[in-house]
């Protein structure tokens, strides 16, 4: 009995942490292309000017080491999070907001790694630098002129942005995925325990990422500019700049790009995190 006792612990934590490795690294790398392009796309210098669709590969040496770690650190928060409320009575709105809790929370400790990771990696992606390497290597090489916390200060350059960008992102796509996977079952009357396959997963992260793409692309604007800025600049004054210079259709940038990517993304992040996680469970 205390050894199926201590299988059942696993999920949030063991489960989570290789299938959620598994979805982020198998996203981010198949993906990347699209992701340099939007990038490309919202860069202030113009899409042509930093790279157009040359090097799209530049960059992936910093996906692919944060991949995995990001996105395993946001589904054991955000698994973890969601079990506190399993046994609990709640209603549909209830769910809802056990899963925007636990999905805000989750990302808010995904982006201790993601930051850093979409610092270096943009930088290359826009064609300031050739590799990820040389990105972080520039800025590591700044402590010997301007110290230890300047350097920590530019790698985590756009924190505040990126979690207000990522926070309304997943309050949006996560409670809708939950909540189209939680139809599906019911519609089939699904034993107790079980969950809904790869497949399934993949449709419905698609459809729930892409509108909350449509609807964050605004905040991934000012995330890219600041990121991407020679000097630190405040939120307010990168979107002053925007509004006067190039006018409201600036801050829809990419848009397309970034809801294809992120619409087949939902698919194969989530899909493959709902494989993993079947395959690992049992289902």
């Amino acid at each position: 009995m205390e050894v199926r006792k201590e299988a059942r612990i696993e999920p949030p934590y063991l489960r989570s942490l290789l299938a959620g490795g598994i979805a982020g690294t198998t996203v981010d790398v198949s993906l990347f292309p699209l992701d340099t392009i939007k990038t490309r796309l919202q860069s202030s210098a113009g899409f042509w000017a930093s790279g157009g669709f040359r090097g799209v590969y530049n960059g992936i040496g910093s996906a692919v080491v944060g991949s995995a770690p990001g996105a395993a650190l946001f589904f054991v928060t955000y698994e973890s999070v969601k079990e506190q409320f399993a046994h609990r009575k709640l209603g549909p709105y209830g769910e809802a907001g056990a899963h925007m809790l636990a999905a805000s929370v989750g990302e808010v400790a995904a982006c201790a790694v993601r930051v850093p990771t979409e610092v270096v990696k943009q930088r290359a992606q826009a064609g300031q630098y050739p590799t990820s390497l040389t990105a972080l290597t520039s800025i590591l090489a700044q402590r010997s002129t301007h110290g230890f916390f300047h350097v920590w200060r530019e790698l985590y350059r756009g924190w505040s942005i990126t979690i207000m960008r990522e926070v309304p992102f997943t309050v949006i796509q996560f409670p809708l995925w939950e909540a189209m996977k939680r139809w599906s079952l019911k519609q089939r009357s699904v034993a107790r325990g079980k969950d809904v396959t790869g497949a399934e997963s993949a449709i419905y992260g698609s459809i729930s990422g892409a509108v909350a793409a449509g609807l964050t692309t605004p905040l991934d604007v000012l995330k890219t500019r600041l990121m991407l800025a020679k000097q630190r600049q405040s939120i307010t004054a990168i979107t002053t700049k925007i509004w006067r210079e190039e006018g409201a259709k600036a801050f829809f940038s990419g848009i397309g790009p970034r809801t294809m990517w992120i619409s087949i993304g939902g698919a194969v992040f989530l899909g493959s995190y709902q494989w993993a996680t079947n395959l690992l469970s049992g289902n």
